[in-house]
């Protein structure tokens, strides 16, 4: 039976099964001339190249939207604890008046 690549494309998704080394890891990420997105040293699909000013600015909108989201998760954290001591206080009567 014929081996198996390590390494071609798939209904034009790139994949690399190779053990990857390290310096073979510093350069797939770092490729001046090349666009946004190379393909990744191991695994399947494409990776950012830092070499590209607008993978900067892609890093800085994921860590804004997840500085964002941290702080709007412990806001909320805080709003759950006061709901709780709000319904403990026991039932509340309501009253409807008719005109």
């Amino acid at each position: 039976m014929a081996d198996k690549p390590s390494s071609g494309e798939i209904l034009g998704i790139p994949y690399n099964f190779e053990r990857p080394s390290l310096g073979r890891l510093l350069s797939s990420y770092w490729q001046p001339g090349k666009g946004m997105l190379v393909e990744k040293p191991f695994g399947i699909g494409y990776t950012l190249n830092l070499a590209n000013w607008r993978s900067w600015i892609v890093l800085a909108v994921a860590g804004g939207l997840y500085y964002q989201q941290t702080q709007s998760g412990a806001a909320a954290g805080a709003s759950d604890a006061d709901l709780d001591a709000d319904e403990d206080d026991g039932p509340v009567e309501v009253i409807v008046e008719d005109d």
